[in-house]
């Protein structure tokens, strides 16, 4: 059994870092996505991150996290791949591919976590209504970011609107607070029962990370010992913010 990781308040001046770091996030993530066309290697999409990271300070959590220590800035996930794809620079993009990226960056000792899936070239209309659903499902969970809520009642919100459209989600990799660590308490599973967990207060910060699948909630891991992918080949999808419990709205972190 894990040890449950320490949960830490953020302060609004904190926060603003966060805010910041997250911005940078997302510019990076921005610059993958423009590249996201057929014949582009994977290590082509790193490449565009790590540029957009380091013209701002900035270094990536995930590059040697681990072990065996992650050998990149970001993780590109194509298809079946749901999580935690190593960066290749063999591997190039195909039209009708659907691709997941997730990018970390620490600005300030602070840091912001995001991701998402999109489509290279035409898609097909599965794929489509599954991108649309993981990003729904964590705009679902994002509404429930509220002081006096619980995490339960994120958790089930993503479950119910991801299961109400006939997809399943991952048990095994949840999303999770996020600070001066890419990984802190409380930790937030993709299912839940609404009125469990721990309570949210103001100046808690958590990346909610819907993974979603086509086939069945089953994974496994690849012989790289990092990349997850669903155990039936089945399309995957990932979307994730940083988001700020408030006073009154949820704060998303990771945009522009």
């Amino acid at each position: 059994m894990s040890r449950e990781r320490q949960i830490n308040i953020k302060t609004p001046a904190q926060l603003q870092i966060m805010r910041e770091a997250g911005r940078i996030n997302a510019t990076a993530l921005a610059a993958v996505r423009e590249r996201l066309q057929p014949g582009v290697t994977t290590a082509d999409l790193n490449a565009a991150a790590e540029e957009v990271l380091k013209s701002h300070g900035c270094v990536s959590p995930f590059k040697g996290y681990g072990r065996p220590p992650f050998p990149a800035s970001i993780t590109v996930c194509i298809n079946d791949e749901m999580v935690h794809g190593v960066p290749h620079p063999k591997r190039k993009l195909k039209e009708g591919d659907i691709v997941s990226i997730d990018c970390g960056a620490i600005f300030e000792g602070f840091v912001a976590d995001s991701a998402f899936t999109a489509g290279v070239g035409n898609i097909s209309p599965a794929a489509a209504k599954l991108l649309q659903v993981t990003e729904g499902a964590l705009f679902a969970g994002i509404d429930n970011m509220r002081k006096g809520k619980r995490t339960g009642d994120v958790s089930a919100a993503i479950q119910n609107y991801v299961e109400s459209n006939g997809f399943h989600v991952t048990r095994e990799y949840t999303g999770h607070g996020v600070g001066r660590n890419m990984h802190e308490g409380p930790q937030v599973p993709n299912i839940g029962v609404a009125g469990s967990g721990v309570l949210l207060r103001p100046g808690v910060t958590i990346a909610l990370e819907p993974m979603v699948l086509i086939g069945t909630h089953e994974t496994r891991v690849l012989p790289d010992q990092w990349t997850v992918v669903s155990a039936d080949g089945s399309l995957t999808a990932h979307f994730e913010h940083t988001i700020a419990v408030t006073e009154g709205e949820p704060l998303i972190l990771t945009v522009l």
